[in-house]
């Protein structure tokens, strides 16, 4: 039962959070916020630190908090082992990271980008290439901001608050600070965020395996309860596969991962952080495990597994540290959340509006247009956060954006490292890859993303096969054409470091 005083505690840490994000207007304020890249990106003057917990606060989110163990203490033959994909595609991102953002970040300083949308403008000179992904972005963006709102009402449901009011003024209160203070406002609130959500998980992975006997008695019991706990049922061994590698080609595909890089000072800077954000991925690791640890306490599976978290605290730790524990989840949905509709506002005001209704928009009106919008992106979110995905196993929430942003990869990855694709076959690629992800989520009424009657493979990838073949496919056609050459107005030298 909580008191008042745990209540206070828990709105006093969302209240902090939030007030840190007002003022966060105030930090490093330039002349003009309405200055290009000043509000979209806090001016591009991050350095590595700042960078480190705002790209964590991008990447680590509800989705580490409710979604990863909810996965592990999910029934059936995914679970336990299974849900450790996230710490398998955690390794396989930065890797990535480290060859591509770079790059990206170096034009988009030269050329003054502030989405990966602009970059595709001028690498293909294509407008409506552009707008397609762009549009691509904003869509995959709701579901993974649908999976923080969700991630919120667990939280609000055990501590019997009203759920739909309370996701209201939160969500509201968030698109206030992102409306004032721009991408300052995350990256300064990520730091609080996360100072509060490492010393909790930490607490819980010390507290609860003393208190159920350590960690050979937790596995020991595990075995016994479920053989999928801790081992992957060979059934899955695709799905595994394809889900973490999907997952790892995704993640600095969404416009929130894209954002946050674009805000650092330098290249240098984004390498460091590619070499620096795995240690996020210890968190990861024992998180994930949180969930095994919630089967083997109950001794059966949660009737919803991604009440695992919050009902294993809220039976094992005294109220006033589970009201701290809940608020690290409020504050580990709504910081990440903050930049997400930021990034999808962009994409909007840059890539459809910019460019279709009104090319001549000064850069205060487009600044404007992006702070209206963040409310716009919020509320959609809060629409799709209605989805059969999020009653259940919410990490599909995730997965589900994966599969649609993925489709963006020959645009924008490969586009990186060669000028020869022209637009026709990538915006082919594109449609084949998108429309083969909505059919097939669709099938699984968007509560899954791994595919059954294909060894469970994840439609991401599938979809990315199929994107790929048709660009392959295409660039032939166009080679036996002698079509192929140089395309749009980037050199490729403008994409090397900036000395």
């Amino acid at each position: 039962m909580f008191t008042n005083v745990d209540l206070a505690l828990f709105f006093a840490i969302i209240i902090i959070v939030l007030f840190a994000g007002y003022l966060a207007y105030f930090w490093r304020k330039p002349e003009d916020m309405s200055a290009k890249g000043e509000w979209s990106l806090g001016g591009r003057r991050f350095g590595t630190v700042v960078m480190w917990f705002l790209l964590g606060g991008d990447v680590y989110t509800a989705y580490t908090l409710i979604a990863v163990p909810g996965a592990a203490a999910t029934a059936g033959i995914g679970g336990g082992a299974f849900a450790m994909f996230a710490i398998a595609y955690g390794v396989m991102i930065y890797p990535i990271v480290y060859v591509t953002m770079p790059k990206l970040w170096n034009v988009s300083k030269r050329r003054g980008y502030i989405t990966a949308a602009d970059f595709v403008k001028d690498r293909f000179s294509s407008r409506f290439l552009a707008m397609l992904i762009a549009l691509t972005g904003v869509l995959a963006e709701l579901p993974y901001i649908a999976l923080q709102i969700t991630g919120i009402k667990y939280v609000l449901a055990a501590l019997s608050l009203p759920i739909t009011v309370s996701l209201v003024i939160a969500f509201l209160l968030v698109a206030g600070f992102t409306f004032i203070s721009g991408l300052r406002g995350p990256a300064l609130t990520a730091i609080i965020k996360d100072a509060i959500i490492w010393t909790a998980v930490i607490v819980i992975i010390i507290y609860i395996p003393i208190k159920l006997g350590g960690f050979g008695a937790i596995f020991g019991k595990a075995s016994t309860i479920s053989p999928n706990l801790l081992n992957i049922s060979p059934v899955i061994y695709l799905g595994y596969t394809t889900l973490a590698l999907g997952s790892a080609l995704a993640l600095f595909l969404y416009p929130h991962a894209i954002t946050g890089t674009l805000g650092a000072k330098d290249s240098k800077t984004i390498r460091r952080n590619a070499s620096l954000l795995p240690l996020y991925n210890v968190l990861l690791l024992f998180v994930a495990m949180i969930g095994i640890m919630a089967v083997v306490y109950f001794n059966a599976y949660p009737k919803v597994s991604s009440e695992a978290l919050p009902l294993l605290v809220l039976n094992l730790f005294p109220s006033s540290f589970t009201a701290f524990v809940f608020a690290a989840v409020v504050v580990g949905s709504i910081v990440p959340a903050s930049i997400m509709a930021l990034a999808s506002a962009n994409l909007l005001t840059r890539n459809v509006y910019l460019e279709y209704i009104n090319p001549n928009a000064s850069e205060k009106t487009q600044t404007n247009l992006s702070r209206i919008l963040v409310i716009a992106v919020i509320i959609g979110a809060l629409v799709f956060s209605l989805v059969p995905a999020a009653s259940g196993e919410i990490v599909y929430l995730q997965t589900i954006g994966g599969a649609i942003i993925m489709q963006t990869l020959p645009a924008v990855y490969i586009a990186l490292f060669t000028r020869k694709l022209n637009k026709y076959p990538v915006g082919a690629g594109w449609l084949v890859g998108l429309t083969t992800t909505i059919i097939m989520l669709a099938q699984l009424d968007f509560k899954k993303s791994l595919y059954a009657n294909f060894d469970f493979v994840y439609i991401g990838i599938f979809a990315l096969l199929l994107n790929l073949i048709v660009v392959g496919i295409g660039m032939a056609i166009m080679k036996g054409m002698s079509k192929v050459k140089d395309e749009g107005i980037i050199e490729n030298s403008e994409l090397e470091d900036i000395e």
